[in-house]
């Protein structure tokens, strides 16, 4: 049977394209179908949606030829601080604190608007002949059967490849029309997600503050600017959503204090619900899940993208190897390797976060005292704190070549 590509990958929003981009790199071809029109993201306003890329992310868009493009766009993180609190009470003074200056590697991580690198992604598949972008196109039926995956786009259009790939999101259809079942739970949070102009200078800090209802991120951007992830719950969340910009303002600043002087509303305002969902699988016949369509945690540590990415890079590893080595890419068995490798770093990196949300996400005194003197007795001793760095940074798991920096 004749194919249009050897990879299909359904979703276009980040971790789509970063797949493409590397399995065509490794020589394959791949065809990408968003259900979104090309240019819904690449636009030229700021909107206020940021990421947090750990080092071993930034390796990975460096090993794909984009880094360069974007190092100007993004704020370096230079140091983290972590402290829990009440509204309109401020910080605990028993806090925990990380430094760039402790590891060997620079700085942190690397905030990066959405807009900047989304259109990285597009300028890049356009580039690259191994690629075509399906765009504006809804997946309506796949089958994986007959030596072939196939599609079936909503106006009818059929797509056929040897592997498909969901990057369809946290709801994925690709998981479902395949019958992989989900585990996770509901945590009664949205986040609120927005960005803030502020007086005073953030010197490449980002915050991390823990009070009861949920956390409250403040993520450094180019300039007097940051990003907010304000986790609240829900009924609280769905109010303070619907309040215009001044009311908005009026119930945050008594969260964020005063330490940036003033602030302003920077970019549209978001909400998202939180839930934790995990694929039973992230693979089954002919067909992969990678990012939020296989694995969604809660955005305590901006770990979603960095997850998602990990993924993609153990994934193209596998299949350009095997393709390589002469193997069938759809074989169960070389499908299998890629959910060896991601398995168990996503289950631990799940729970591990669903912990802190627990720990943190009540207003119990004595646990508040209890996580105050851990947090206080873990910022004192230096390699504790250097391995929690090494961890967020994506140094510490098995990593696949492009997560060094490295085409595969």
């Amino acid at each position: 049977m004749t194919q249009d590509a050897d990879i299909l990958i359904v979703g276009g929003g980040l971790n789509g394209p970063a797949l493409a981009l590397a399995l065509a790199q490794g020589g394959l071809t791949v065809t990408v179908i968003d259900a979104r029109p090309e240019t819904s993201r690449a636009e030229e306003t700021f909107d206020g949606r940021a990421y947090a890329l750990a080092i071993a992310s930034v390796r990975v868009l460096q090993a794909l030829g984009l880094w360069r493009g974007l190092r100007d766009k993004a704020q370096p993180i230079l140091g983290i601080r972590a402290s829990q609190g009440h509204a309109g009470r401020g910080a605990s003074p028993l806090m925990l604190g990380f430094d760039a200056a402790e590891i060997e590697e620079g700085p942190m991580g690397q905030m990066l608007e959405d807009r900047h690198l989304y259109a990285a992604f597009l300028d890049a598949m356009k580039a690259d002949e191994r690629i075509t972008l399906v765009s504006g196109a809804r997946v309506v039926a796949q089958e994986t059967g007959g030596g072939c995956a196939t599609v079936t786009l909503e106006d009818g259009r059929r797509l056929t490849g040897r592997v498909l790939v969901g990057c369809d999101g946290r709801d994925s259809a690709v998981a479902a029309r395949a019958g992989i079942s989900r585990w996770g739970h509901d945590y009664g949070q949205t986040a609120l997600v927005c960005a803030i102009e502020h007086e005073r200078p953030h010197d490449g800090i980002a915050h991390q503050f823990f009070m009861p209802p949920g956390p409250l991120a403040i993520l450094p951007l180019p300039g007097n600017r940051s990003s907010i992830v304000w986790s609240e719950r829900r009924a609280t969340a769905e109010a303070i959503q619907t309040l215009d910009e001044a009311g908005y303002l009026d119930v945050l600043k008594p969260r964020f204090g005063d330490f940036l002087g003033e602030i302003a509303l920077a970019g549209k305002r978001f909400a998202y619900p939180l839930r934790l969902t995990v694929a039973e699988r992230f693979v089954a016949e002919r067909l992969a899940l990678v990012g939020d369509a296989a694995h969604g945690v809660h955005p305590i540590a901006g770990q979603g993208l960095n997850l998602g990415l990990r993924d993609v890079a153990a994934l193209a590893e596998v299949l350009t190897l095997a393709a390589r080595r002469g193997e069938d890419i759809a074989a169960p068995d070389v499908l299998e390797r890629y959910q060896e490798w991601r398995r168990f770093d996503v289950a631990r990196m799940a729970l591990g976060m669903d912990a802190v949300n627990t720990l943190f996400s009540n207003g119990n005194p004595l646990l508040e005292a209890v996580r105050g003197l851990g947090m206080g007795a873990l910022n004192a001793l230096a390699p504790l704190r250097r391995h929690f760095i090494r961890e967020a940074a994506g140094l510490n798991a098995a990593t696949p070549k492009l997560m060094q920096g490295e085409r595969i």
